[in-house]
């Protein structure tokens, strides 16, 4: 079962659409705390959002090693382990497999380095996805995150087999057939960069598979000189594109009943803004209640500078307020989720008791 029906009622139920850019009120202090709190079948948190994060990217660290730095260094548990595959790769690997016993999987794979995406959405690697599936349903029965293809964007080509209908053909061609093929604990995520100027084009909004493949929606923005708080890190517009709305507006209006993932999001090194930025997160991240994880790219060596959120003592600490808010802060019976072998495997949704009761949080 798809949870389908779960999904948009609570999603409606906790997702208010702004009525416009000018409209929106970002608020100057920590969000209230909804309760009771709930786990859903596609992993959506309907209290808050989940924390994650892709650690220690570029460095040459294994994930565990890199997962146990990072968690030290922000003073606590990660929900979501971001990880990255490509080609031929099967996954989750056992290093994964282990890490992923009390938290969830983001799995980043990219299927073909060399095959175009009309190729892969005609069956040109049907037996690469076959072993794949072969290897999750065999090893993996958890429930995990996949998006496919991250931020297709820069990568359309019209005339050459990557068109943006030939990448809408190949995500959906890539999930039916892993479904087919038995996986059916893959939660799929449809993950865009969000930058005005690609989001402008005329083929944009061809890109999406359609809803039947679609479980949430992703977006990967960094913030750069352009960004100056989380409200236009989310919500990135430019003059020379004046009538994108911002990545959470379109998304809000598009996909209202679809959760969104910052399935990237970093902070790039400026003096002093790293720990003013996170601190705008925590203040504003209410304002966005259709955004229901937070996955940061953590790397010394971002291809656009140093993404890591402790370069300054200052922004250390910033950021462990953040990861320690109590909107970022599942309560102990929605972390059991993802510890309960049943849970995860069947899609149950489980109901926990006040948040505030069983966190300690008020």
């Amino acid at each position: 079962m798809r949870w389908a029906i779960t999904v948009v009622v609570l999603m409606m139920a906790g997702c208010s659409l702004a009525s416009g850019a000018a409209e929106r009120k970002v608020p100057r202090t920590e969000p209230p705390i909804a309760a009771p709190c709930a786990v859903t079948g596609v992993l959506i948190p309907t209290c808050g959002a989940w924390w994650g994060i892709a650690p220690e990217v570029f460095t040459g660290r294994g994930p565990a090693r890199g997962l146990q730095r990072a968690e030290q260094r922000m003073g606590r548990r990660a929900d979501i382990l971001h990880v990255y595959h490509r080609a031929g790769e099967l996954f989750p690997t056992d290093e994964e497999r282990l890490l992923a016993k009390d938290r969830l999987l983001l799995v980043n794979w990219k299927p073909s380095l060399r095959h175009t995406w009309a190729e892969i959405a005609s069956g040109a690697l049907d037996r690469r996805i076959d072993k794949l599936a072969a290897h999750i349903t065999a090893t993996f029965p958890q429930r995990f995150f996949l998006t496919i293809h991250h931020e297709p964007e820069n990568d359309v080509r019209p005339v050459e087999g990557m068109a943006a209908d030939d990448y809408a053909a190949m995500f959906r061609h890539v999930v039916l057939r892993l479904r087919e093929k038995g996986v059916t604990n893959a939660v799929t995520v449809m993950t865009y960069m969000g930058a005005p100027n690609w989001s402008s084009a005329s083929w944009f909004e061809r890109l999406y598979p359609g809803d039947a493949v679609v479980d949430w929606i992703g977006v990967d923005p960094y913030a750069d000189d352009r960004v100056t708080d989380f409200a236009s890190l989310v919500d990135k517009r430019r003059p020379d594109h004046p009538d994108w709305p911002g990545f959470y507006r379109w998304a809000q209006s598009r996909f209202p009943a679809k959760p969104i993932m910052v399935a990237e999001w970093g902070v790039f090194e400026r003096p002093g803004f790293k720990a003013a930025f996170f601190d705008s997160v925590r203040r504003q991240i209410g304002a966005y209640p259709q955004i229901k994880a937070l996955v940061y790219f953590d790397s010394p060596w971002a291809p656009r500078g140093d993404t890591r959120f402790d370069t300054t003592p200052d922004a250390a600490e910033a950021f462990r307020r953040l990861g320690n808010s109590p909107y970022l802060t599942q309560p102990p019976v929605v972390r059991a989720f993802i510890t309960s072998e049943t849970a995860r495997s069947t899609g149950r949704p489980v109901v926990s008791i006040s948040k505030s009761a069983s966190s300690g949080s008020s």
